[in-house]
C-alpha cells in the first residue's frame, strides 16, 4: 500500500483560479454574445443604418400617413385636375383630381405588404424545403433539387406573369404567385448550409444523445443557418416590390381605385410630357425603398459574417 504524506496535502495547495489570476494581468474582456456583436457591427455601418431608418420611416408613413391627410386615395377634385405640386397638394394631383401624396402613401402599404408577405412565404417554404432536402440527402435530396432546377429553368418573372394571367389580377393573386416561385433561392441556400452543418460534431453529439431528426433540424441546424437566411430574406423584399410594380405597370396588379407604386407609374406614363411629376414621385419611392433594402442587406451580410468578428 502506498503511504500518503499528509503534510503535502493542505488547503493552500488548492488556489482558486480567480485568486491566481489577480488584478494585474490586464483587463478582462466582457463577454459579448454573437447577436450583440452583430448589432454592434451593424451600427458601425452607416449605409446600413441609413437603409434601416428609411425602411422604418417608409413603413411608418405608409401605415399612419394617410390617416393624417384630409383626403382619401380615391377622392376626386374635378376642378383640380393635373395640378402640379403646390401648398395644398404637395405632390400635385393626377388627371382625375386625386391627391398624389395620399396615393403614393397608400401605394406604399400595398407595395411593402407584397414585399413582406412574399418574403415570409419565401422564409417558411424555402427553409423547410431546403432543410429537409439537405438533411435527408440521397435520393430524396436529388428528387427535391431537380424540382428546384425545373423552377430555375423558367424565368421567375415569366412564371409570375403566367400565374397572374391564370388567376386574374388582384392583390391576393400577387401573394399566391410570388409565394409559389420566390422560395427557390432560399431553398438552395439553406440546403447548402445544412449539407455542411450536418457533418459537424455538435450534430453527431445530438444524434448520440438520442435527438430525433425533427429536433436536430429545428433546434440545431436551422438556428445555425440564420445568418444567410436573414440576408436572403432582406434581399427578397426589394425583388418582390419591384416584381409587384412591374405587374401593376403592365395591368396585372391591383385593381382600381386601389393604388400601388407600379400602378401609379403606369397611369403616369400616358401623360408623362404634360405631368412629369406623376411619374417622378412613385418612381422615386420605388428606387429609394429598393436602395434602402439593399443597403441593409449588405450591412447584415457583413455583420453576420463570423470571420469579421473581433
Amino acid at each position: 500500500m502506498l503511504e500518503v504524506n499528509e503534510n503535502l496535502i493542505n488547503p493552500e495547495s488548492f488556489i482558486p483560479l480567480k485568486d491566481e489570476i489577480g488584478e494585474n494581468n490586464g483587463p478582462v474582456r466582457p463577454v459579448v454574445s454573437y447577436w450583440q456583436d452583430v448589432w454592434r457591427r451593424l451600427r458601425e455601418n452607416k449605409l446600413a443604418m441609413l437603409g434601416l431608418f428609411i425602411i422604418v420611416a417608409m413603413a411608418f408613413l405608409a401605415v399612419l400617413g394617410p390617416l393624417f391627410s384630409p383626403y382619401t386615395y380615391s377622392q376626386q377634385f374635378l376642378d383640380q385636375q393635373g395640378v402640379g405640386p403646390c401648398r395644398q397638394f404637395w405632390f400635385g394631383t393626377d388627371t382625375l383630381g386625386r391627391d398624389m401624396l395620399v396615393r403614393v402613401l397608400y401605394g406604399a402599404r400595398i407595395s411593402l405588404a407584397v414585399g413582406f408577405v412574399a418574403s415570409f412565404i419565401n422564409l417558411v417554404v424555402g427553409v423547410l424545403y431546403g432543410g429537409i432536402a439537405g438533411l435527408a440527402g440521397g435520393k430524396m435530396d436529388n428528387i427535391m433539387m431537380r424540382i428546384v432546377d425545373i423552377f430555375y429553368s423558367i424565368p421567375l418573372v415569366l412564371t409570375v406573369i403566367l400565374l397572374m394571367v391564370l388567376m386574374g389580377p388582384g392583390l391576393k393573386s400577387i401573394f399566391i404567385a410570388l409565394g409559389l416561385v420566390y422560395w427557390v433561392d432560399m431553398a438552395r441556400i439553406v440546403r447548402a448550409q445544412i449539407l455542411y452543418l450536418k457533418e459537424q460534431d455538435f450534430v453527431l453529439a445530438a444524434r448520440a444523445m438520442g435527438a430525433d431528426t425533427r429536433r436536430i433540424l429545428f433546434r440545431h441546424l436551422i438556428p445555425n443557418c440564420m445568418g444567410p437566411i436573414i440576408v436572403t430574406v432582406t434581399m427578397c423584399i426589394p425583388a418582390a416590390i419591384f416584381t409587384e410594380a412591374f405587374l401593376s405597370f403592365i395591368g396585372l396588379g391591383v385593381s382600381a381605385p386601389a393604388a400601388s407604386w407600379g400602378m401609379l407609374a403606369s397611369d403616369a406614363v400616358v401623360g408623362i410630357r404634360s405631368y412629369p411629376y406623376m411619374l417622378l414621385f412613385p418612381a422615386l419611392a420605388i428606387a429609394v425603398t429598393m436602395l434602402a433594402f439593399n443597403f441593409l442587406g449588405d450591412g447584415l451580410r457583413d455583420a453576420l459574417d463570423p470571420q469579421l468578428r473581433k
